[in-house]
């Protein structure tokens, strides 16, 4: 079969785009979208990629050719902090541990974390204080990462979630640079390194999730949760997980589970502080719905304005902005064919912004995501969680929590952005703010209903109240 690449930027010798990509990611990825369109190809140290950014293409690969495209080779980098989570697993391994996790994901699984969620979110606004400037990137990460340590495995992190929390976004820095060409990536194990920094996070999370794991042991029964579920599950052989496979399991669920939603929420908070026309217009529907009361689940289908907002969110700032995949045959992609052994990259920042799916794709409009607009255009021009057999095995925890949780706060405050904030994306694994977001606090301008009130009318507001 004759092989034919695309056309793309050369780069420099040996190192090829490398530096080029290195030094912005995101207008590297633009350029190539406006410069060659539907399909790019560019060296990058001694490898050729492949970048796509139609419908056509996520659909071609995480989809009708999944089969095709593999995930580890591409992900190496978070191999030492993650192991084989299902993030870094392939094939078979990854389809039956993904059916081990499943059942964590079932909807009325799901719908029974609620209240917690709700709870955590209310907690976290009685620490706040008006006029009060804080990192939202670090508050939302904080906040999220109990949810899902709760939710997930019954553990209580309301004393170290920041201290985890700072674990992780040092892991995620150092492992971003990995196989990049800078002295951060070098393996020095000394305070000052980024390796260094590294190995103290790494011990550090590694420290806490073995106690997770011993904790369950020791107490022996199922409690519901997923690590009661993984650790009563047999493998394919029959043998139970280790101990090792259970904190791989555990550590992808955790970073995953927290990091996408705490920066979804913070690009919404910053999105809603630059548009008070769609804030207030969210800040009524609440109002409507719930009043004062703290939203629940039952609610959520009654604030469809709520869910535009976030969709829309994550839509120009979507918390993983790149997918990669490695072909293991030969392939034919928009009309090349193209060998085994190729990565294909594609972009959700990018196709979330094209023109010929969007109308006025820049723009912050969350109706476009009513049944009305019937955007976008093009299925799978719209992948925030990636799509196919690896879509994100906790997608509807992330859609309930985000809702959830943003409901909550603006019922309290309106942070508003710090005057002369510099919001520029960092296009990490995560789509961070590379300064934070530092944001003030405001009073929400939210009618106060007395919390007795919420109590004995909310049977009639949404069904009975359950326990969570």
């Amino acid at each position: 079969m004759h092989h034919d690449f695309p056309a793309g930027p050369k780069g420099l010798p040996i190192i090829g785009n490398a530096f080029a990509y290195q030094r912005d990611p995101l207008g590297f990825a633009i350029r190539l979208e406006r410069e060659y369109g539907a399909i790019a190809s560019y060296p990058f140290l001694n490898i050729r990629l492949v970048f796509a950014t139609r419908a056509e293409s996520v659909r071609y690969v995480l989809i009708e050719n999944a089969r095709n495209f593999m995930n580890r080779e591409v992900y190496f980098s978070l191999i030492p902090l993650l192991g084989d989570g299902l993030l870094t697993i392939d094939g078979d391994l990854h389809k039956q541990h993904r059916r081990l996790v499943q059942p964590a994901f079932h909807r009325r699984r799901v719908e029974s974390y609620g209240d917690l969620m709700t709870a955590y979110a209310l907690e976290t606004v009685e620490h706040w204080r008006p006029g009060q400037v804080l990192d939202m990137v670090r508050e939302m990460q904080k906040l999220t990462l109990k949810v899902v340590a709760k939710a997930l495995f019954n553990v209580d992190l309301r004393e170290e979630s920041g201290v985890l929390g700072q674990a992780f976004t040092a892991s995620l820095n150092y492992l971003n640079n990995l196989g990049l060409l800078s002295f951060d990536s070098l393996p020095l194990n000394l305070p000052f390194t980024a390796y260094g920094r590294f190995m103290r996070a790494k011990a550090t999370l590694d420290a806490a999730i073995y106690q997770i794991i011993g904790d369950h042991r020791r107490s022996g029964h199922d409690i519901g949760d997923v690590l009661s579920m993984l650790l009563h599950a047999p493998d394919e052989a029959g043998s139970a997980l280790s101990d090792s496979q259970l904190h791989d399991h555990i550590m992808t669920l955790l970073a995953a589970g927290h990091e996408t939603t705490a920066v979804a929420l913070s690009w919404t908070f910053y999105l809603l502080a630059e548009h008070p026309d769609v804030r207030q217009k969210l800040m009524d529907e609440i109002g409507q719905v719930v009043g004062n009361c703290p939203p629940t689940v039952a609610d959520l289908e009654h604030m469809p304005y709520l869910e535009m907002v976030v969709k829309e969110s994550m839509r120009l700032y979507p918390p993983v902005w790149s997918v990669a995949r490695q072909a293991i045959n030969d392939f034919e992609l928009e009309g090349y064919k193209l060998p085994g052994g190729t990565m294909v990259v594609l972009s959700q920042y990018i196709t979330h912004r094209l023109p010929q799916y969007w109308t006025e794709p820049h723009r912050f409009w969350p109706e476009r995501f009513s049944p009305e607009q019937k955007e976008p255009r093009e299925d799978f021009a719209y992948f925030p969680f990636g799509a196919g057999p690896r879509m994100c095995i906790g997608m509807p925890f992330a859609m309930m929590e985000a809702r959830l949780l943003l409901a909550t706060i603006l019922q309290h405050f309106t942070p508003t952005l710090v005057s002369g904030a510099r919001i520029v994306p960092k296009p990490l694994v995560t789509l961070r703010p590379r300064y934070g977001m530092p944001m003030v606090l405001f009073p929400s301008q939210a009618q106060r209903t007395s919390p007795s009130s919420c109590l004995s009318d909310s049977s009639g507001r949404q069904g009975i109240r359950r326990t969570p």
